[in-house]
């Protein structure tokens, strides 16, 4: 199995875009990164594809501006995998090439909404454990942040997505 990732190309968006209708059931997600590529949160050198030895799009990871508090974040939202590459390692090869561009562009901080046990795997723990708080009402693991090397304990505060996270 021969997959690799890079950051994505405008050339990528219908390939993308299939990779979300085929691992979700129903089009929010794929309609939700379109929205984004049209926002001011888009930051294309964080939108990062999986793509098997054919070059085909596989797998995508995404992270857009957010406001936390009076300072700037990243949300990690959405991840997706083709059905047929689930659960070989694509989704974790795609995160952590998302995260790493993230470190490499001097971001601080991330944030995702998702399964504990998954994302403890990059580093991520409650967020309340940075003073960072979700506009979500959801058991406090779940809402997740996960500070990178430039963090130097800012920012803090109540995260506020863009508004294609709350249209879509």
């Amino acid at each position: 199995m021969k997959v690799t990732t890079r950051v994505e190309c405008p050339d990528d968006a219908p390939a993308t875009r299939r990779v979300h209708m085929a691992a979700f059931p129903g089009p929010d997600e794929a309609d939700l990164v379109d929205a984004l590529r049209r926002d001011p949160a888009w930051l294309p050198g964080l939108s990062v594809v999986a793509v098997d030895g054919a070059g085909l799009v596989i797998g995508h990871a995404l992270l857009t501006r957010l406001r936390v508090g009076d300072g700037r974040g990243l949300a990690l939202a959405p991840v997706a995998v083709a059905p047929e590459w689930q659960r070989r390692g694509v989704g974790e090869l795609v995160v952590r090439a998302a995260l790493a561009a993230a470190e490499e562009a001097g971001e601080k901080l991330v944030v995702v909404l998702g399964d504990p046990e998954y994302y403890g795997r990059f580093g991520f723990a409650p967020a309340g454990r940075h003073e960072v708080t979700g506009p979500f009402e959801v058991p406090e693991e779940y809402f997740q942040a996960l500070p990178l090397a430039a963090y130097d304990g800012a920012p803090r505060g109540l995260c506020r997505y863009p508004e294609p996270f709350v249209s879509v």
